[in-house]
């Protein structure tokens, strides 16, 4: 089973919650409380993603975080890079030579390197503005789905 890990799912959550007010400044104890996150992950998260450019950090007595960027110029692949590293389905896509001693004769590197590359630019694709707005639901509690363009490309269903 391919995951991120928990620490990744709270910083996407955290970045989507600072989406939704661009202006204001979050500081990590109300960011724990608005998002019932642990309080210690928050300061962890928050300062990961402030070091890598996808947060500012603001001191003093109004200081806190927000995000470096329009939410719809940061890329999900980009917070989950920032929190995970590479985005590497397997161990020999990234650039890491002599990870596997089979690497140099594997049959399936190739193969795992067009996943992989469908996996990122799928990732690419959705920015932390759209990962801010919920879903719609249809009536019936249905959850919208995306649609997929061609491999790669997915956008949201046109609302009627």
């Amino acid at each position: 089973m391919i995951r991120i890990t928990k620490q990744t799912d709270y910083g996407i959550v955290l970045a989507s919650h600072l989406a939704t007010e661009p202006g204001r400044r979050f500081n990590a104890a109300v960011l724990s409380e608005e998002t019932g996150l642990p309080l210690p992950m928050v300061s962890k998260i928050l300062k990961l993603l402030a070091r890598e450019g996808v947060l500012t950090s603001h001191r003093g007595v109004h200081g806190g975080y927000c995000l470096a960027r329009p939410a719809s110029e940061i890329r999900i692949s980009e917070v989950i890079a920032t929190l995970e590293g590479p985005i590497a389905i397997t161990e020999c896509i990234d650039d890491s030579p002599g990870v596997c001693s089979q690497e140099a004769t594997c049959p399936m590197r190739s193969n795992w390197q067009v996943i992989n590359a469908a996996i990122r630019s799928a990732l690419d694709q959705i920015t932390l503005a759209e990962m801010a707005r919920p879903l719609a639901t249809d009536p019936s509690g249905a959850t919208e789905k995306l649609v997929s363009l061609n491999p790669g490309e997915f956008q949201r269903p046109a609302t009627p």
